[in-house]
């Protein structure tokens, strides 16, 4: 059985679920969401995608319904004792399965908690699961249940969020050592995944973002590789994973000499992530957070190119996002507690100019200042 945590953390973690299930009268959860069925029970698969369910009872019972190729999955990743197998076949609805496993576990007529807002429950996997379930008992949105539990880090998870930030320190040393004019797009986006997998890392839960020219303007990835200039502008986007813990930088790497509207935009970039490093303090909110981003932006006269969040919590993701579902973003009420791992971006995308400006990094919370976990500088980097 390959565990990344022992067993004590996930029995911790289920009591955990227990009282907050209890809190929310939820007699059973129907957990969809991966990250949730691996922080509860190291369950790690990609078969996601397809329709599977742990069911976990208030008492802690759990039952994973999933496929046939996850059986063993489970079996070698989990502590999941319980696993049942809906079959593959024409015309299959697996929700009639779930409902079956409901059946069996005395849950007719029950309070039942469903993860409705994940990547893991597909729009027409829903119609299927709501078709069997309308009256079978009474269905609650609990998407945000496990979600918030996950907020606050153990030990052994800041651990491994540490060591994936040490990967991301490891994959900006690796692009830096190719920037220069005329090198190849493709080359630096190998050597960054390469130190992270050559470490001992995991993919990413989404794809790194690298772009130059009028590609470092975007904020997600796309396909298609250039060379870069004499003069250019080069935006990185990218996180050292670990155990699927991530641990996201964000750098626009200047070729050549930085004009001064570049440095402007770097100033202000600067500015709001020294501002914010104030207040990633117990006692703030997330809003707080973007408040202060927004206020700096707005200042300089940079309203038009900011974005409308400036952050997010991290952790153990799968694709096809790192993002966790708390953002900084205006009038977030989440408070800031010791022990979260937060990432911060500056994103400036002049399109008027047609110039970029990004700076950020992952932070640990603590219940006096925040720590930076990367050993990189804030200062901006030209070549």
């Amino acid at each position: 059985m390959a565990l990344h945590f022992s067993r004590d953390e996930f029995a911790s973690r289920l009591e955990l679920l227990k009282v907050r299930m209890k809190e929310e009268k939820l007699d059973a959860l129907l957990i969809f969401a991966q990250e949730s069925m691996y922080w509860l029970t190291g369950y790690d698969t990609f078969g996601y995608c397809f329709f599977q369910s742990l069911v976990v009872k208030a008492d802690g019972q759990m039952v994973l319904l999933t496929r046939s190729a996850d059986l063993r999955q489970a079996r070698h990743t989990s502590i999941i004792e319980d696993i049942r197998i809906w079959v593959d076949r024409a015309s299959a609805d697996p929700a009639v399965d779930l409902k079956n496993v409901l059946m069996d576990l005395d849950l007719l007529g029950a309070r039942i908690g469903v993860e409705y807002d994940t990547h893991g429950l597909t729009g027409r996997n829903t119609r299927l699961l709501d078709n069997q379930l309308t009256s079978f008992g009474t269905i609650v949105d609990a998407s945000l249940v496990i979600s918030h539990l996950r907020l606050v880090k153990s030990a052994a998870e800041i651990e491994y969020v540490e060591r994936a930030a040490a990967l991301s320190d490891d994959a900006l040393d690796a692009a830096l050592s190719l920037i220069k004019p005329s090198a190849n797009e493709s080359d630096i986006l190998a050597a960054m995944q390469g130190a992270i997998l050559s470490g001992g890392g995991d993919y990413p839960a989404n794809e790194f973002i690298l772009g130059s020219g009028a590609d470092a303007l975007l904020c997600r990835y796309k396909s298609g590789r250039r060379n870069l200039d004499p003069a250019d502008q080069l935006t990185l986007e990218w996180a050292g994973v670990f155990a699927h813990y991530h641990a996201p930088m964000m750098r626009t790497v200047v070729i050549g000499q930085p004009t001064d509207h570049q440095k402007q935009l770097y100033a202000a970039s600067r500015d709001a992530i020294e501002a914010i490093e104030l207040v990633l303090t117990p006692g703030n909110t997330f809003g707080t957070v973007f408040d202060t981003h927004a206020r700096i932006m707005d200042e300089r006269g940079l309203a038009r190119h900011r974005l409308n969040a400036c952050g997010y919590s991290v952790g153990a993701r799968f694709s096809p996002s790192w993002m966790e579902h708390q953002m900084f973003h205006a009038g977030n009420s989440e408070p800031i507690l010791p022990g979260m791992t937060l990432f911060v971006h500056m994103i400036i995308m002049d399109s008027d100019t047609g110039t970029a400006m990004t700076l950020g990094q992952t932070y640990l919370t603590t219940s006096d200042a925040v720590k930076s976990l990367t050993r990189h500088s804030l200062d901006m980097i030209a070549v």
